[in-house]
């Protein structure tokens, strides 16, 4: 399985962002449950938000609001729409799959992308 995330860059304050990340594989599932994660410098990397393959999604309390997590299972693709970004939003963000269909919000996830570069400029 790969993931490819897409999507990232410079971005003001206030603005928004729209990430994507495309999974491939033959033995990628749609029942996979996928994250997005993210990295600031010097930090650990902290769940964002996470996406049954029905759709029922969990979020980071301290972005409920903000940021949206969807998935498209006919593209097998996830995406997060970011709004309302802050400087302290600036990151790595990664999307993750794992080998199952319940969600968790530890990075313990068995397949990553590379990450994309969020970077919110004030």
């Amino acid at each position: 399985v790969q993931l490819q995330a897409s999507g990232g860059g410079l971005v003001q304050a206030g603005g928004s962002l729209r990430l994507s990340c495309a999974a491939s594989g033959r033995t990628f599932s749609i029942f996979y449950a996928m994250a997005w994660f993210r990295q600031a410098p010097g930090k650990e990397r902290e769940f964002v938000a996470g996406v049954k393959w029905s759709g029922a999604s969990t979020y980071a309390d301290s972005l409920k609001g903000r940021f949206t997590i969807s998935r498209d299972n006919a593209k097998n693709t996830v995406y997060l729409q970011m709004n309302s970004l802050k400087p302290e939003d600036t990151a790595v963000y990664y999307c993750a799959a794992r080998r199952a269909a319940v969600l968790i919000t530890t990075p313990t996830y068995d397949y990553w992308g590379q990450g994309t570069v969020v970077t919110v400029s004030s």
